[in-house]
């Protein structure tokens, strides 16, 4: 059974979370007041989330579309301690992602007959859907920080005042739990904004790294159970009542170099990720970003991220956050 898993706050400030429907209806579970204590209750009962919501029973009806429009829609996974939360990613995982990635560092590694980046995609494309059981290609991984780093729909989408840019990466991202036995277990999937400043990685691509650490933004609801192999939406961004660029996404695995297993594998192998209590949000990447089509993001813009099998779209504005003073203090 399929689950859409949402979390909100009540006019009242109460949080909820809720068992959605395809049909856009859901309705409070019992007993919990967030996902990641579902998820807590399941694994040490050892019941899948169907069972477990089935045990804690349903509440009153929600009307989840009145709480977006309030802006009580949580990012649907979070940890009562933020710094538990773990935001990270892998990227050249699409049929086409290498394309643009390509373009941008071409010009930096003109001596090279492939870049790379070119290298690794190529390196998925041989190796990332390896036999059941197998290991394969190590996918390329980058970090974006813990749980303070992570925004629900609606929320703003804070590029920091030293960014050279700020563009959408629309995404399926992993929710996971790491059990007291420290072995994760996937709740599902959400739709996700991996926000990155592409500017600062073109010039070097040894700069990824800084170029990641930016906020992420969650859909509505994470969906249990499998995600379909093919996956098709659309990525628009808004300035005021206009839609500036827009295009069609894919993912899922028919539409990737990996399989979700391998890339899972190769983030979960390190004894670091398997701290019992965790969450973890894990994004697998995508073949399309505006800035791949030079377009050049303001504050104020919006980004809107649909795609079926998901109810609702996420949305997000780009704010500039004004300049930080940081200065190190000596003991």
């Amino acid at each position: 059974m399929t689950l859409r898993l949402i979390q909100i706050v009540t006019q009242e400030g109460e949080r909820r979370v809720l068992a959605g429907q395809d049909d856009g209806s859901a309705r409070a579970i019992n007993g919990v007041t967030s996902t990641y204590e579902l998820a807590r209750k399941a694994i040490a009962a050892k019941k899948s989330l169907d069972a477990q919501v089935a045990v804690q029973g349903l509440g009153e009806e929600v009307d989840v579309a009145l709480a977006l429009s309030e802006g009580r829609v949580l990012a649907p996974i979070d940890h009562p301690d933020a710094a538990h939360l773990h935001v990270t990613g892998t990227g050249l995982t699409h049929l086409g992602s290498a394309e643009g990635r390509d373009k941008m560092h071409k010009a930096a590694a003109a001596a090279e007959t492939q870049t790379d980046s070119m290298r690794m995609f190529l390196m998925g494309v041989k190796d990332g859907k390896p036999e059941a059981g197998k290991v394969g290609a190590q996918p390329e991984w980058f970090y974006k920080g813990n749980g303070t780093q992570l925004v629900g729909p609606g929320a703003e989408l804070q590029s920091p005042s030293f960014a050279e840019d700020g563009g959408e990466e629309p995404e399926m991202a992993g929710i996971y739990v790491i059990g007291d036995d420290g072995a994760p277990y996937r709740i599902g999937y959400a739709l996700a904004n991996e926000f990155s400043d592409h500017v600062t990685e073109k010039q070097n691509y040894l700069w990824l790294a800084h170029s990641k650490l930016r906020p992420a933004s969650l859909g509505v609801e994470i969906l249990t159970g499998e995600l379909p192999k093919d996956v098709r939406g659309t990525s628009r961004i808004w300035r005021g009542n206009e839609v500036i660029w827009e295009k069609p996404f894919i993912s899922g695995e028919d539409n990737m170099s990996h399989t979700f297993a391998n890339l899972e594998h190769h983030h979960f192998k390190y004894d670091l990720f398997r701290q019992p209590g965790d969450v973890h949000v894990h994004c697998f990447g995508t073949a399309t970003a505006s800035f791949a089509d030079g377009v050049q993001t303001k504050d104020g813009d919006v980004f809107e991220i649909t795609a079926a099998p998901y109810a609702y779209g996420l949305r997000n504005p780009l704010i500039t956050r004004a300049e930080e003073k940081v200065a190190v203090n000596v003991l």
